[in-house]
């Protein structure tokens, strides 16, 4: 054998025994959870549960990054270009791993340039209205708009967002008109339904309960085949004369292509056993998210139903014309 060929050979070797020890000793130092969103919004709020659950799993502190923009997928970029070590993960969901990327030129690609870690909750959108519409009904909503064209708003959350994808499936299916104002995060336009700046809303279910519940919006119907467990007197809106596409709100934990497999089992286990935790349960239940059973908390998992995700919506979305302006 060679000089150049042994080198090799050692080399080879050198990074395979470094690559173990790092996964051996992981983590060794804080880990960083970007969102793609704003503060105080439904992806925020899953993010920073699980990461005070897991900190105490992993043994480290884990700091939650929020890159709101361009419906999340800035954040993931900034998670797409992080170095393959554990050390900064993403937390994304229907709208930026599944909606932005069908209509927004993206610098990475949304399926294969990260590693799944898990699949995390579940929680549904409904569209919303500021106290002042005078609808009270879904039929009522429609028949209004209908008599009053242009005159509204609605917020959406990025292009191809849940929210954009809503409203103008709502629009094209009920034969109404009006403005869409695009926002950073839910919880800024949760923000101005409430302080009357913005007219409606379509944003999930879990960010708006607590409003709802006292009395600061009007909900008009639910995106899904059935009531939500969260409020169920709510109707769906195929119950409102208006069936269609639901929209599951689903989350994923990803990091970036290349990062060790021990080291995402371990995010992996961490993540499973806070969904084992009650109190994790108990906390998830009371905003409206679903976990999902162990068998769909796997990489694979994730992988998968992202998959079908795309598959089922991209079509969908781009038959829609969608343009990112």
């Amino acid at each position: 054998m060679n000089i150049i060929a042994s080198s090799i050979i050692a080399l080879a070797l050198a990074l395979g025994c470094t690559a173990q020890a790092q996964a051996e000793s992981y983590p060794s130092k804080p880990i960083t959870i970007i969102v793609g969103f704003a503060p105080g919004g439904p992806t925020d709020t899953v993010a920073r549960v699980l990461a005070d659950h897991m900190k105490t799993t992993l043994g480290q502190t884990i700091v939650v990054e929020n890159v709101g923009g361009a419906a999340g997928t800035i954040g993931a970029a900034r998670a797409a270009r992080a170095a393959p070590d554990g050390y900064t993960l993403n937390v994304g969901q229907w709208s930026s791993n599944v909606g932005a990327p069908a209509v927004t030129a993206t610098p990475y690609h949304v399926l294969n340039d990260f590693e799944p870690v898990a699949r995390l909750t579940t929680s549904y959108l409904w569209i919303v209205g500021k106290t002042g519409l005078p609808a009270k009904t879904l039929p009522e909503l429609i028949a209004w708009l209908k008599a009053n064209p242009g005159k509204i708003s609605g917020a959406t959350v990025g292009v191809g967002g849940a929210a954009h994808i809503c409203f103008i499936d709502f629009q094209n299916k009920s034969g109404t008109k009006f403005a869409l104002v695009p926002y950073k995060g839910g919880a800024p336009a949760l923000r101005d339904l409430v302080g009357d700046q913005i007219d409606l809303g379509c944003l999930e279910a879990s960010q708006t309960l607590e409003q709802y519940r006292a009395g600061n919006i009007k909900v008009f119907g639910i995106l899904a085949n059935q009531r939500w467990f969260g409020a169920p007197e709510v109707p769906t809106l195929a119950e409102g004369g208006l069936p269609g596409d639901q929209i599951e709100f689903w989350h994923g934990l990803w990091a970036p292509k290349g990062t060790p497999k021990d080291v995402v089992a371990k995010l992996n286990a961490a993540v499973r056993k806070a969904f084992a935790d009650p109190a994790v349960q108990k906390r998830f239940a009371d905003l409206g998210h679903a976990i999902p059973p162990p068998e769909l908390q796997t990489p694979q998992a994730l992988f998968d139903h992202h998959k079908a995700e795309l598959d089922r919506w991209w079509p969908i979305i781009k038959a829609a014309g969608i343009k990112a302006k």
